[in-house]
């Protein structure tokens, strides 16, 4: 008996001690989340009910060179109401005129808010939805109803606020004005203006504190932010919307009317290097005739140029004092050969007996290639060292990512061969960009000083210049003046009495070369053979203010009409012709709307839609800069914005009729 009392004993005393060490691991437990993890702990349980959230900033705005908008931000509001928030006797005295004053704003029947706000208020709904989408003003109008107006805790109003950015002209110049958004994984990419200046644009996010109320649904804590979000900058492009505009529509007639696959054409101002105009078409597949900007061809697109490479041919013969353009050539019936490999004329027979000069401007292979031949194959470095010095084997430099690299083969390395000097001598076996031969061309225009082309002149901060980016210069002297001279005399004489001659005008003078380069002349899979038509040249000849460069790939050849004067040439005239007999004295883009109807509608519309629903100037007073101009943009006027801040005076007064043509002036503080 004693033996089995002592036996219970033990069981009892090895039962006390694993409790207690039970209760020292709990007490050990309790200090260690109290003491040694409670930080982390308490700041997860409030991370679960209350977060900070971002607040974007308002991204800067991007504009032409006069002035007009290229690409904006425009707030868009989703109001929804906490039905749990007010008081009792607050929501009875307000329910109705709330309910009113949606009716008024938002169209639908009084009874129909005033039942779905007591249905919300009795089913306790944090998250009830009252609109989406609202612009700036009927934001500010709903935050001033009756109960709202009390704020977001007495009130019961829950603001969401989206930026959208919009591009006022369309598709137009749509991959170099570009884009920055978030794909599939989460990244940030993006294209053009809107990504390569992305750190001047973007601004500061700020911050604002929410409270879980529901599962998925946040409340801020407060009606003032965390941290208030810093606007970006705007950048100033040297975009011109009417140059732009008449080099979009004169190169997608030509596109259409080819059945061409697609092309592009710059714009280029002669002595400061800044790109006025930029378009870059595709067809959306081979059987329509539906174009788009997809691809910014005139940065990317590295191709035989054909041609228009016979330029440097001149220009290192000139300056080698090699040949002269009076040197006479025989064009040996149109076919020269070297090492199995034939050079034809384009012109059947050939030209006969010709000068340099003249076989340039008639754009006679079989005359160039002897000239360069004969010249430099003792010594083709001497050619290719040329080539190097006038910058054709080099990028850009430019600020958008995939600009196309240029190739020229070098004597020695393995690319060489014994054909290597006569091909390279009328546009074939090397590689450029068209935005490289323009920048070519244009140093010969600019009496010899190339220039990088530059699509943004400036950074500003309302009225205030950040950054300015003045002209930049490549190489101040391209060749020498008396080569200038002969250069400039035949790349006239090919648009009066050359392969340009249909491109002539008296009312005004042009300059420039055409180009006609068969792109897949190695083809071994039976596909149709096809061109690359060009013309790249300057105007007004004698005082050049413009270079411009057109490229048109795999034009229709049915007609025997793919030459670069018959195809690109045509978009050249016109550009220089709409510049300088059609200018109207204040730069304003016209019939934007003749798109097609695939193409995304323009933001003019989304201007007009504004206007229909505001006849009059709203009160701006206290609004920042920033939202005072996107509201002013949306309802179509042009503003001017003097200081920095929040808007304290405007020249037109609140309640004043909508005129649009008129200038209104914010005065910020």
């Amino acid at each position: 008996m004693v033996a089995e009392d002592k036996h219970i004993s033990y069981r009892m005393y090895l039962v006390a001690f694993g409790m207690f060490l039970v209760a020292i691991a709990i007490a050990i437990k309790l200090s260690n989340i109290q003491w040694v993890e409670g930080d982390y702990y308490r700041n997860l349980a409030k991370e679960r009910t209350v977060r900070n959230f971002v607040i974007p900033a308002n991204k800067g705005n991007v504009y032409s060179s006069d002035g007009s908008l290229l690409a904006t931000s425009i707030p868009n509001y989703d109001i929804r109401f906490d039905a749990v928030a007010p008081k009792a006797e607050h929501f009875e005295k307000n329910v109705k005129p709330l309910a009113d004053s949606l009716s008024m704003l938002l169209g639908k029947p009084s009874s129909f808010y005033q039942s779905e706000l007591r249905k919300a208020r009795s089913n306790k709904n944090r998250y009830y939805l009252i609109a989406r989408g609202l612009s700036y003003t009927q934001y500010i109008q709903m935050k001033s109803f009756p109960l709202f107006n009390l704020g977001a805790y007495k009130g019961g109003i829950i603001t969401e606020q989206e930026t959208v950015r919009e591009y006022p002209i369309g598709k137009i110049a749509w991959r170099t004005i570009g884009y920055e958004r978030i794909n599939e994984k989460g990244q940030h990419v993006g294209k053009g203006i809107e990504w390569a200046y992305r750190k001047y644009l973007n601004g500061k996010d700020g911050k604002i504190l929410k409270q879980k109320i529901a599962k998925g649904q946040w409340k801020p804590i407060r009606d003032v932010n965390e941290v208030e979000p810093q606007d970006g900058y705007d950048v100033t492009s040297t975009i011109d919307v009417y140059i732009q505009d008449i080099a979009h529509h004169a190169l997608l007639k030509q596109l259409q009317k080819y059945k061409a696959d697609h092309g592009c054409v710059v714009v280029m101002e002669t002595k400061t290097g800044y790109v006025k105009a930029i378009a870059n078409l595709g067809r959306d597949n081979k059987t329509d005739s539906t174009y788009y900007e997809t691809e910014n061809y005139a940065i990317r697109e590295s191709h035989e140029p054909g041609s228009t490479y016979k330029l440097a041919d001149l220009m290192a013969l000139l300056e080698d004092k090699k040949a002269d353009t009076s040197d006479v050539y025989d064009s040996q019936g149109g076919t020269v050969i070297y090492r199995g490999k034939k050079v034809r004329d384009s012109h059947e027979g050939g030209y006969g007996k010709i000068s340099l000069g003249r076989g340039f401007e008639v754009s006679s292979n079989t005359v160039l290639v002897q000239a360069v031949y004969n010249a430099y194959k003792d010594d083709p470095k001497q050619f290719v060292d040329h080539l190097n010095d006038f910058g054709l084997n080099k990028s850009l430099g430019l600020p958008f990512e995939g600009e196309g690299k240029p190739y020229i083969p070098q004597p020695g390395d393995k690319h060489w061969s014994a054909i290597s000097l006569p091909w390279m001598a009328f546009g074939y076996g090397v590689s450029i960009t068209p935005l490289q031969t323009l920048t070519y061309y244009n140093a010969v225009a600019n009496n010899g000083e190339m220039v990088k082309p530059q699509f943004v002149s400036e950074i500003k901060e309302w009225n205030k210049t950040i950054k300015k980016f003045d002209k930049e210069v490549i190489n101040p002297k391209i060749c020498s003046d008396e080569t200038l001279k002969k250069l400039h005399d035949v790349l006239e004489r090919v648009v009066k009495f050359g392969t340009g001659s249909k491109l002539y005008s008296k009312d005004f003078s042009m300059a420039g070369k055409t180009g006609t380069a068969q792109a897949n002349y190695n083809r071994k899979d039976g596909t149709e053979k096809h061109y690359i038509s060009s013309f790249v040249g300057y105007f007004p000849a004698e005082n050049p203010k413009y270079s411009c460069i057109v490229v048109v790939h795999e034009p229709n050849t049915s007609g025997n009409n793919y030459y670069g004067a018959d195809v690109a040439g045509p978009v050249f005239k016109r550009i220089a012709q709409k510049i300088f007999t059609d200018a109207p004295s204040m730069n304003e883009i016209k019939n934007l709307n003749k798109k097609d109807g695939k193409t995304e509608k323009l933001y003019a519309e989304y201007y007009n839609k504004a206007a229909e629903k505001h006849a009059t100037v709203p009160n701006l007073k206290g609004m920042s800069g920033m939202d005072a101009v996107a509201l002013l943009g949306n309802l179509g006027m042009k503003v001017k914005v003097i200081g920095i801040g929040k808007v304290k005076r405007q020249s037109i007064l609140p309640g004043q009729n909508l005129d649009k043509n008129a200038t209104i002036i914010l005065e910020l503080s």
